[in-house]
């Protein structure tokens, strides 16, 4: 089940409580006339998420009503995107079309009730009837028309024998009602289309309001979970099922937030402009908001989840920063992909005094990724570096290659420049380079200190791919239309080079490439002859920087939590608090400045100082308070907390002295946000103070470092990142209960 139970989850426990209803069923019910977008996967996620969560169902309906716009590619795309993010709908997918006859047998039985009416008025005349928000409608005369004279036009609209807006079905509710959506709403109106599924035995299809309401009844579904925009049509939906005194149990809606992302649209209107206008190049165009999209440029199910949980689920519409999104996927990404060496703008370097060429080994993954895979990487005379790492006149804090200043080659030797090459016009071509032999990474032995390491490849065995480098698809944070496309939205490089492995032996199909950012092979143009790599997102969010707001002024979405770019000024007050966090409580000036711009997060800071019995370490409570609880205060007061202040830092205070480990602290704060129990109830009835005793952690030690005799020799053999891999299988085989510190000491020691 979800971490945070939700105002919806606590809706549907209550209604099992009661007994309303001995089986929840939900549905997704999205209309096939464009492909899913992630607002759908977040209703996806919830509805489907719901229904596993209380051993239910979810079916998947597609709300086919209106033939003119509805495609079967499009019902392909729903269902693909559903079995993507790994939902299971009940049985087969279902349709509203599969209800049409028993939708009409409802819309007579109303009209033999005297509550719904074929009216004739034409579409300005009942807009006019409609009346406005201070003043009421004005119902139509055609009206007063008999049950019987009703019936035969409904007949005759069902049978083809009017045009296209000559008539439609109105239900008979209250034209002065507050609500205009009660205001006699149309039921049926005539469609002389070919439908997708039904063919052309329908000449009139039913509206939204009765045919969503009656199919959720027919499915037998309880929660009908839908978006606020259809807040007010949810008396429509309880008129209709009440009118027909249909036998319970049946079903009733209930509204959550839409989700809004700055810098994207999420119109299936606009999305269609796009596709249809070639500003795209499809529908699974990487730059789009669309599911597939997002799959293509290489997001991961995961990612996509994670975010939706993240947001949570609001009751008022809001939105939510990009940025959160390519967190998400960064997050994912980060303990599971492949590092490496790419050059996307290669500058030769030849260093005279290598002679031959050899193979060095390099991880796939850094130190703090617990896992293992490495690849040989080519190196011989000639080499090529991105560009931007060479300055021949380098500004202040530029630490890579200059004239003067040597680098290191990631993996490989340390070089310095010696001579710089020019063409005619002056534009650098070559650098001339000595290498010390002594400096080789793993076994350096050359006493030069370095600033930083750069990516390279070896110029004879590198291979030639394809990089798409995708940024935003508008440059407006709150796009409205064609004129706010980003005109640098997509940048192709057609000969960028990577190292061999990536190509020959295929490790992964998403990487990192050093310094660059995450890249995946594209699945639909990366072929063996033009391997193809679309960038996913960059290493972090620099698209503040490039919008900045005019000095003075705050764009009205820039978030305090961006990476790069500018935030408003603090007050006196926050920047007293400032002040106080950095200097006599050594925060760092990233969390104090967190902490001082949130007066309910700062709060609660200062209060689990001033009443802590503990004395916790305030850099360590700072930080827990900074993460995890900042998560729990982003929708609620701290009266709506469970845990309080004295808790958080009594918690803190056993990370602090190696009762627990960082690890297992967010496993008890989860407890704790669910049941409010002290920090150490939790740890004694869930067993999870942390080992430090050698005499427990050696065994199991012992038991890892015999199953991977070929990861130890590589560790002698000068492979010292491996030191990563042994400690992440300790820490997993205790289940993160086994001291990191310890298990470093004694894994070291084990493998000297």
């Amino acid at each position: 089940m979800s971490e945070h139970k939700d105002f919806l989850r606590t809706i549907v426990e209550e209604d099992l409580k009661s007994g309303k209803y001995k089986e929840i069923i939900t549905r997704f019910p999205p209309e096939p006339n464009g492909f899913p977008h992630i607002g759908h996967a977040k209703s996806i996620a919830i509805n489907f998420g719901i229904a596993r969560d209380y051993n239910g169902y979810c079916n998947l309906r597609m709300d086919d009503t209106n033939p003119t716009t509805e495609d079967t590619k499009y019902v392909e795309a729903l269902k693909d995107a559903v079995e993507w993010l790994g939902f299971e709908w009940k049985d087969n997918v279902r349709y509203t079309s599969d209800y049409f006859d028993k939708l009409y047998e409802y819309a007579i039985e109303l009209v033999k009730m005297g509550k719904a009416y074929v009216d004739s008025l034409d579409q300005e005349t009942m807009k006019e009837y409609h009346g406005t928000v201070t003043q009421p409608g004005r119902r139509s005369e055609y009206a007063e028309r008999s049950v019987e004279e009703n019936l035969d036009l409904l007949e005759r609209m069902k049978n083809g024998e009017f045009k296209d807006g000559e008539h439609v079905l109105r239900a008979k509710i209250d034209m002065s009602a507050p609500n205009m959506k009660m205001r006699d709403p149309i039921l049926y109106r005539i469609r002389h289309a070919h439908h997708y599924r039904a063919g052309d035995k329908w000449a009139i299809y039913p509206l939204y309001d009765f045919g969503h309401c009656l199919s959720d009844y027919i499915e037998g579904v309880t929660h009908s979970i839908c978006t606020l925009e259809f807040e007010n049509n949810r008396e429509v939906y309880d008129w209709v099922l009440d009118t027909l005194k249909l036998e319970p149990p049946r079903p009733y809606q209930h509204e959550f937030a839409r989700l809004g992302i700055n810098y994207t649209v999420m119109s299936k209107r606009k999305l269609l402009e796009l596709v249809n206008g070639n500003y795209v190049s499809g529908w699974d165009d990487p730059r789009l908001p669309t599911i597939a999209g997002y799959r293509r440029r290489g997001y991961t199910p995961e990612s996509i989840l994670n975010f939706c949980d993240s947001i949570g689920i609001a009751k008022a519409n809001s939105t939510v920063d990009v940025a959160q999104l390519e967190f998400a996927i960064r997050d994912d990404l980060n303990t599971k992909v492949p590092r490496v060496m790419t050059v996307l703008d290669p500058l030769k370097v030849t260093i005279k005094n290598y002679e031959g060429s050899e193979e060095l080994e390099a991880s796939y993954y850094p130190e703090d990724v617990p896992k293992e895979g490495s690849r040989k990487i080519p190196f011989s005379k000639t080499i090529y570096i991105e560009r931007e790492d060479f300055s021949e006149n380098p500004p202040k804090g530029y630490f890579r290659l200059t004239p003067e200043q040597p680098v290191r080659l990631k993996h490989a030797y340390i070089i310095t420049c010696k001579e710089i090459v020019k063409d005619a016009d002056g534009n650098i071509t070559e650098i001339i380079a000595e290498y010390n032999p002594e400096s080789k990474s793993g076994s350096d032995t050359s006493g030069i200190k370095v600033k930083s390491a750069i990516q390279w490849v070896d110029a004879a065995s590198a291979k030639t791919v394809e990089v798409r480098l995708y940024d935003r698809l508008y440059k407006n944070e709150a796009p409205e239309g064609l004129e706010d496309l980003n005109p640098d939205s997509l940048k192709i490089i057609k000969n960028a080079l990577i190292e061999p492995a990536v190509i020959t032996e295929r490790p992964d199909e998403r990487f990192q490439f050093e310094r660059q950012g995450y890249f995946y092979a594209d699945p639909v143009d990366y072929t063996d002859e033009n391997p193809v790599f679309n960038k996913i997102v960059g290493l972090k969010d620099s698209y503040a920087k490039k919008e900045k707001a005019p000095r003075g002024e705050r764009k009205p979405q820039e978030k305090k939590v961006q990476i790069d770019g500018e935030v408003e000024p603090m007050s006196e007050a926050e920047q007293a608090l400032f002040n106080r966090y950095t200097t006599e409580l050594k925060l760092n000036n990233m969390v104090a400045d967190i902490l001082a711009r949130d007066k309910q997060l700062s709060d609660f800071y200062l209060e689990a100082i001033s009443l802590s019995t503990v004395n916790p370490n305030p850099v360590g409570l700072a930080n827990i308070v900074t993460n995890e609880v900042a998560r729990e205060l982003k929708d609620k007061s701290k009266d709506e907390l469970k845990f309080n202040p004295v808790q958080i830092g009594e918690l803190s205070k056993m990370v602090e002295d190696g009762t627990i480990s960082n690890k297992i602290a967010k496993q008890v704060f989860e407890e704790m946000v669910k049941s409010g129990e002290n920090p150490a109830q939790v740890v004694e009835a869930k067993g999870l103070i942390q080992i430090s005793d050698p005499a427990q952690i050696s065994p199991i030690i012992d038991e890892i470092i015999e199953k991977n005799p070929d990861n130890v020799e590589k560790f002698k053999a000068g492979n010292t990142k491996l030191l990563g891999f042994f400690v992440g299988q300790v820490l997993k085989a205790t289940g993160g209960k086994a001291n990191p510190q310890v298990v470093n000491k004694l894994v070291a020691e084990k493998l000297q």
